[in-house]
């Protein structure tokens, strides 16, 4: 399954990814030189008619559309090249295609990715319906207590309804669950309704360490409450697509968590992982079955969209903010600090794959723990 399911996850997506870029890139008339997934050696491939060389290489962790005038599968612009490029030379190269062009371009790649995350949550929704209380009134009502609880330590009670997190109101039992999930050992104000009366408690998070089926380990906030049952109401495609971009923005945010969380030492970076993990639970949730597996999809299809928007020089998202400078300053920036900025952008990924590599094999099974 891992065998299998790696490549079935990573190549659609990497492929989507730069058809993206490939098709807005067709679009405003730039020529494209290769289109390829994976990096490496070529193992097959073929040249269409308007001379792009498609083809799969031997390395499959990424892949890459390559424009008329780039130099490099990355695209990084040489602006002394570009300069004494002739009338020919210039003709549906992307480096001398308008500011805005190139922009849309290069965003193209990323958004195609949220797309195919949309897509799959507004599918899902439709086919299956929205989660939504058996009991509206009660949705927010505590029901009961889990064995360990920190909410009934705090001193909630059964029937209590809690109203707001942090002074912020909760609407529904979801809202709990976002608010508490990714915040393990942080303290809140819960604000509850008892009796007619509002009281304010503070209650420490419960940090607890969660293992599935397949032996990985998560840490994740709990407060130990229950509420009314759940069902799944069917909704239109309107409201489909609507709760797919909701999903899609708690997601987004619990991302952005997570990486705030590391960088100031409240989780470990153990928590990261790279290729060898995404191959991992790709061919896992393999194993449970198509829907399991399309829904991490999703996941990972808004990581590539995720990481390739962060404004890193060599990524989509450094690209952006150099046409953003460029915006700015009403001209490109200058060659020696577009290639510094470049080199450096390039070092720092590499440093990073290499790292959260190394993370991956130190966390498979025969190195113990």
């Amino acid at each position: 399954m891992y065998i299998i399911g790696f490549p079935l996850l990573l190549g659609p997506l990497v492929t989507l990814h730069e058809l993206g870029h490939y098709l807005v890139g067709r679009m405003f008339g730039v020529k494209a030189l290769a289109f390829s997934v994976g990096f490496g050696k070529e193992l097959a491939g073929y040249t269409d008619k308007c001379g792009t060389r498609w083809k799969l290489c031997a390395l499959p962790l990424g892949g890459y559309v390559q424009f008329k005038g780039d130099m490099d599968p990355a695209s990084i612009p040489h602006p002394e090249v570009a300069a004494k490029a002739t009338a020919e030379e210039r003709d549906g190269s992307f480096h001398h295609a308008s500011l805005w062009k190139r922009a849309l371009i290069v965003f193209a790649g990323p958004a195609a990715n949220i797309l195919i995350t949309l897509a799959i949550f507004a599918s899902f929704f439709a086919l299956y319906g929205k989660p939504v209380s058996d009991n509206a009134s009660e949705t927010n009502v505590v029901r009961s207590f889990a064995e360990e609880s920190v909410a009934r330590d705090a001193g909630l009670l059964e029937g209590d309804r809690i109203v707001s997190i942090d002074g912020e109101a909760i609407d529904e039992f979801q809202d709990i669950q976002d608010r508490v999930l990714m915040y393990p050992g942080k303290t809140i104000e819960v604000g509850i309704e008892r009796d007619g009366s509002d009281l304010t408690l503070p209650v420490t998070i419960a940090d607890i360490r969660e293992t599935d089926r397949f032996g990985n380990e998560s840490r994740i906030g709990r407060l130990g409450i229950y509420s009314t049952g759940m069902r799944f109401e069917d909704v239109g495609i309107g409201e489909s697509i609507s709760l797919a971009f909701t999903q899609t923005g708690k997601l987004v945010d619990m991302m952005v968590t997570g990486i705030k969380q590391i960088i100031v030492g409240d989780r470990s970076v153990k928590e990261l992982g790279g290729p060898v993990t995404i191959g991992k639970f790709a061919g896992e949730q393999l194993s449970l079955g198509w829907i399991a597996f399309v829904n991490f999809a999703a996941l990972i299809s808004l990581n590539l969209a995720f990481i390739n928007l962060l404004p890193i020089p060599a990524l989509d998202g450094g690209h952006l903010a150099f046409y953003a400078a460029e915006a700015i300053r009403r001209k490109p920036l200058g060659p020696r600090s577009t290639e510094v900025a470049y080199r450096a952008g390039v070092a720092l990924v590499l440093a990073l794959m290499v790292f959260v590599t190394f993370i991956d094999i130190a966390k498979l099974p025969f190195f113990g723990n």
